[in-house]
């Protein structure tokens, strides 16, 4: 549902200046509808829920940072209607506390509009990448509570969806038994899905609620039932509204983790630009991009997310999951063969977190290794640890002091062995051993033992191949780039080119399998013409030239 033509004069009419004119007035009118709930039975006042520091000072309307994007509520207020939209414009881009925000100014404006308290309960609640806290438990009870007793106001529809929240939010929260109140809310959804079949919001939240009832991370089976029945909801509102963010946004992550990431790609080609101003949504194609090997597209979406978050500070944008953008751009970027917005995005992040970790295999990954061997920041973490001393080991190799690679190499196959870390939703024994078996493996090619080094390759891609989904990766490359080489090298070219499909299936068009399996075609005589024209493609992004598929 878009704005109507002069939505954008909602901004500038004289209803919106009125309603702007006195902060005072606004105040006491928010404090009035505060007092006139006081009376309801089990309501929870103010003073009884704590709130974030920033709610202490009002949010603004967002104006260049917001899309067109539109609900629809039954208040006379346009003021209130355009903060409405700005909150659910903000929790379709996952920035709960902007969205929350907003919908308290949409009070504000309108202390009797039921849906705007439910609006904010709704922000407060578990979402895609997180379930609710025990802190924002009973700040969504309390806002429902305002809600329902506003109730007589609110249009039928209204009505219902914030009755709906009566199964999700309950007095003495347990985010570790929610699965009660998620599978009560999504079946709450499923009747007002069928209630208003022509609402595409209501389809929407709908299908966020059935994927709250999935594990988060993991590959998805397109024959799972649950997944039918979640991308058949999606689908539905897409194949009415392909620009929609909240549905797109689901999409994307609904199809990233299946054979088909590609289904994803017509939404995503809007999503981007949907919120302007809201890094995450101007992040989120490249999670198609990534699956589709469209490493371009995903550098592009990730820069723009990263100037929104730096706009942010200006006002001019809102930050979400900023070391997140940073990430994918580092690691599409690495994919691509462009080491220019790889090496920056990785030393961007490495000042923002303060871990050089991916800083250290972003150099190691285009054969910058004077610069590895600069770096004097160790990070903490075993596996954080590990990626340094991987990149100075393999670096220290490249600049002929082979002890030094010695010495991480040994550290490497000890934590292995014993670390018990976890790195985001993986075991970080398999990223720790992947990174040993190609350091290992290196070591050995360098004194000779191209068997050896084949044989420590190979034990590197089992460990990585034992990871799990993850978008991005850990790593910025793979050991079958390594691998594939050892076998051009030992003259097994069939055993190569199957490693570099491999690869390519992981990771349609990474120049290094690109190059490594055009080199292995080309040394069994078959015909290259096609494989050639997809690396000339590929190469005109990167800015690097490679001697094999490890540099």
């Amino acid at each position: 549902m878009k704005k109507s033509k002069d939505g954008d004069e909602l901004l500038m009419n004289k209803p919106i200046i009125k309603e702007r004119q006195s902060a005072v007035v606004r105040a006491f009118a928010f404090v009035a509808c505060i007092l006139s709930l006081a009376s309801f039975a089990h309501s929870l006042s103010a003073q009884e829920v704590a709130y974030p520091d920033e709610f202490a000072t009002p949010i603004p309307l967002m104006g260049e940072i917001l899309g067109d994007f539109h609900f629809p509520i039954s208040s006379d207020s346009a003021l209130a209607q355009n903060f409405f939209d700005q909150g659910i414009q903000m929790m379709y881009a996952f920035a709960k506390l902007e969205s929350a925000r907003s919908f308290r100014e949409a009070q504000v404006a309108d202390p009797n509009c039921a849906i705007c308290f439910w609006g904010e309960a709704w922000s407060w609640g578990s979402y895609l990448n997180g379930a609710m806290t025990t802190a924002d438990a009973p700040r969504a009870l309390a806002a429902l509570k305002k809600a329902l007793a506003l109730i007589d106001s609110a249009n039928e529809k209204e009505a219902d969806l914030i009755r709906s929240l009566e199964s999700r939010y309950i007095d003495n929260y347990d985010p570790e038994k929610r699965r009660i109140q998620d599978q009560a809310y999504a079946d709450t959804m499923a009747g007002l899905s069928r209630k208003y079949p022509n609402d595409l919001n209501i389809a929407t939240l709908y299908a966020d609620a059935l994927f709250l009832l999935e594990e988060r991370r993991g590959y998805r089976r397109l024959e799972d039932p649950n997944v039918i029945r979640l991308h058949g909801v999606l689908e539905s509102v897409l194949a009415r509204d392909i620009t929609h963010p909240g549905a797109c946004h689901l999409y994307v992550h609904a199809t990233e983790s299946t054979p088909t990431p590609e289904l994803a790609a017509p939404c995503a080609q809007f999503l981007g630009t949907a919120i302007p101003g809201a890094s995450h949504i101007n992040h989120m194609p490249s999670h198609t991009w990534n699956e589709m090997g469209l490493w371009e597209e995903a550098v592009r979406a990730n820069t723009i997310a990263w100037h929104s978050d730096q706009k942010a500070a200006i006002g001019r944008g809102v930050a979400i999951y900023p070391t997140h953008n940073l990430t994918m751009l580092y690691y599409a970027a690495a994919m691509g063969g462009a080491s220019a917005s790889s090496i920056q995005a990785s030393k961007d992040l490495a000042k923002l977190n303060g871990n050089s970790a991916m800083h250290a295999m972003s150099l190691v990954r285009f054969g910058r290794y004077d610069e590895v061997l600069a770096l004097d920041n160790e990070p903490n973490g075993d596996v954080n640890r590990s990626m340094y001393l991987f990149s100075q080991g393999y670096a220290a190799l490249k600049q002929d002091d082979g002890d030094r690679a010695s010495e991480a190499l040994t550290v490497l196959l000890d934590l292995t062995e014993t670390t018990t870390a976890r790195f985001r939703f993986h075991d970080g024994k398999n990223i720790i051993g992947a990174l040993a078996g190609i350091l290992d493996g290196q070591i050995k090619w360098d004194a000779g033992n191209i068997e050896g080094a084949a044989e420590a390759f190979r034990r590197a891609t089992r460990y990585y191949d034992s990871l799990n989904y993850d978008e991005p990766e850990p790593l910025p490359f793979s050991p079958r780039h390594w691998l594939g080489a050892a076998y051009l090298a030992l003259g097994a070219y069939d055993a190569a080119l199957a490693e570099y499909e491999l690869d390519m299936d992981d990771h349609p068009n990474n120049v290094w399998s690109l190059h490594g399996a055009t080199t292995a075609m080309q040394k069994l005589g078959r015909d290259t013409k096609e494989i050639e024209a997809k690396l000339d493609s590929a190469m005109q992004f990167a800015d690097v030239w490679l001697l094999d598929s490890r540099l």
